[in-house]
């Protein structure tokens, strides 16, 4: 049997819930996860619902800046090649199509913008203009 494509809230929330849901049993990156998220993940997974809704969607429910909250993360290129690992299994493990192909892809693309912001902060912060 073939997976379906991502086509509404539902199929939103089980690849969000099933994706956090690796990524807090993973040994390298579960722990800053649970750091970071400490008792919001109620609040932070809606927000991933509303965030994936609108970009896979294009129903527009989600509205800020994705990246601020990320900002101070401890994290390295070795966090983002396994957050796109898990992102990438639990999406293939669950569904097939356009939707999910795009998934992957913004994922990929979120998660190398993510490195190169932190990156540059951090060396602004130790080099600064002024």
């Amino acid at each position: 049997m073939t997976n379906k494509d991502i086509t509404n809230i539902e199929d939103i929330q089980l690849m969000v819930d099933t994706f956090y849901s690796n990524v807090r049993k993973d040994e390298l990156i579960g722990s800053i996860f649970e750091e970071k998220i400490g008792d919001r993940w109620p609040e932070h997974l809606e927000k991933m619902y509303r965030f994936w809704q609108t970009i896979l969607l294009e129903e527009h429910t989600y509205s800020g800046s994705p990246f601020p909250p990320h900002k101070q993360l401890p994290v390295e290129k070795e966090h983002f090649n396994r957050w796109m690992e898990i992102f990438t299994k639990t999406v293939d493990s669950l569904f097939t199509g356009k939707n999910a192909d795009e998934a992957k892809l913004r994922g990929k693309m979120m998660a190398e913008m993510f490195h190169h912001k932190i990156e540059y902060f951090r060396h602004e912060a130790k080099h600064p203009l002024l």
